[in-house]
């Protein structure tokens, strides 16, 4: 026979994904909202992207995933018509979420 200790231990609470809650809270306070660019900051961009060229090793930071990252590497091939920029022949970023380029 089970005594009434134990037979509450059975009606506690479980949770099955241990931490899930704290980790998808985590995620949400990682996202950042996609910034709007000023004019001017849009012709400085727009600047820097018409001197650059296949084979120079920029540093570019883009909207990726909902947050902001930063990237290095050798521009490998520049797409005007498709607006792309591929870096190492590994990462293919959309003009449109790059912000800034050091050239």
């Amino acid at each position: 026979m089970v005594n009434k200790i134990d037979r509450a231990k059975l009606f506690l609470p479980f949770d099955a994904l241990k931490g899930l809650e704290s980790a998808i809270k985590e995620k949400e306070e990682e996202q950042e909202i996609k910034k709007e660019l000023t004019e001017e900051s849009y012709i400085e961009l727009e600047n820097k992207l018409n001197r650059v060229e296949e084979g120079d090793r920029i540093k570019i930071k883009y909207y990726k995933n909902k947050k902001y990252v930063d990237i290095s590497g050798v521009i490998t091939k520049i797409n005007y018509i498709k607006k792309r920029i591929q870096l190492d022949e590994t990462y293919n970023i959309s003009i449109s979420d790059i912000i800034d380029i050091e050239l």
